[in-house]
């Protein structure tokens, strides 16, 4: 289904200088599938190239996993954020000619929904309507926004899968680090199911309390950035602003939620939990997630885990989500679509773990290339 064999090359990558304005970033495609690609867009201050390809790369890998007929592709702006209309104005005129060639870009970190809708007008682009496709009967915004919980879910339940896989007994106490739209997703879901977030990390550091953290009370005092305001903790709660201190936390289950490398080759000793859960892009670096196995710890990837944003979207470019249900029943659909490709691919992961020595993921990418193609 789509090319994992041979050169590591993307298809292609486009250096973005800025039509009718200036602009710094790129956009990488990493496969084509019958000429479509997909993926987010990510801006920040130290974004790269390098960084890009890597996301292109996950996402070609995603799509594999779960089985979608489209290719991966990312798109990075270098940006503090800054006059953020007239910036993605530049980026929809720049990315015009991409977007109506088949390679459809969404949100990714430092870009909102906002955003999008405005590269999306200022290119005239619009999802709906694609050549030799048959039209969405909704527009993007009303298929997509409430989906926003897809992602975490997804990493729900490559966490649930995982813990129960190890024949662990009873609740896990769980770290969330990142408490943005994922994190918070994430520790929703396994709270209802039973688990205890005793940890969360913010940009401003680390809560916790070895009795629980109730999400719904800390969600209410989160903003839409994922801070969390201090002053209206409860007395009990620990704050740190050491960085890595949620590393400290005696926990069971890590889920990692923010930014690139944050678990690394400089702290991963400082790891308490056994078992981690990827539920940002390229949360871990290579050296970290071999000191993570050589532990005994295990590690569940992003592209296992953090699947269902990409894959809403994916459904939806690919026509495959049935638009004729009920905007509930769809959600639904969508929602057990990507749990159930989530925890086959979690329980297939592990088992080949068990088997063999050294990266699993490999395997079971060949083994779905193989199924799907």
């Amino acid at each position: 289904m789509t090319v994992l064999e041979g050169s590591q090359e993307p298809a292609f990558s486009v250096h973005l200088n800025g039509s009718g304005g200036t602009l710094k970033g790129w956009v990488v495609v990493d496969t084509l599938v019958d000429g479509l690609a997909m993926g987010g867009t990510r801006m920040t201050t130290g974004v790269t190239e390098e960084e890009v390809r890597g996301l292109a790369r996950g996402m070609t890998e995603k799509m594999t996993l779960v089985g979608l007929p489209i290719g991966g592709a990312k798109a990075g702006i270098v940006s503090d954020g800054g006059d953020r209309e007239e910036t993605f104005r530049t980026f929809g005129r720049t990315v015009k000619p991409l977007l109506h060639g088949g390679i459809h870009l969404g949100i990714d970190m430092g870009v909102t929904p906002a955003d999008r809708a405005i590269f999306f007008d200022e290119a005239g682009y619009d999802p709906r309507y694609r050549p030799h496709a048959i039209d969405m009967p909704i527009d993007w915004r009303t298929y997509y926004e409430p989906l926003i919980d897809c992602t975490g879910h997804g990493v729900g339940v490559a966490a649930v899968t995982a813990w129960e896989a190890g024949d662990r007994k009873g609740s896990a106490r769980v770290v969330v680090q990142g408490f943005g739209a994922v994190g918070r997703a994430v520790a929703r879901f396994l709270e209802e199911r039973g688990h205890r977030v005793v940890g969360v990390a913010d940009v401003k550091g680390t809560i916790s309390s070895p009795d629980g953290l109730p999400v719904d009370d800390l969600v209410a005092i989160t903003d839409v950035f994922g801070q969390i305001d201090r002053s209206r903790l409860p007395q009990s709660v620990t704050v740190s602003g050491a960085p890595d201190a949620w590393l400290g936390v005696d926990a069971d289950l890590l889920i990692l939620a923010a930014q690139k490398d944050a678990l690394n080759a400089e702290n991963v000793h400082q790891l308490r939990a056994k078992l981690v859960v990827e539920g940002g892009n390229l949360t871990s670096s290579a050296e970290a997630k071999e000191k993570v196995a050589a532990s005994g710890s295990t590690l569940i990837p992003d592209v296992v885990a953090n699947v269902g944003g990409a894959a809403a979207a994916g459904l939806a470019v690919t026509r495959t989500v049935p638009f004729d249900l009920e905007a509930g029943r769809r959600k639904e659909w969508v929602f057990d679509w990507v749990g159930d490709r989530v925890r086959d691919n979690t329980r297939d992961l592990l088992e080949i773990a068990s088997a063999t020595a050294g990266d699993p993921l490999p395997e079971l990418l060949a083994a779905r290339w193989r199924t799907h193609r």
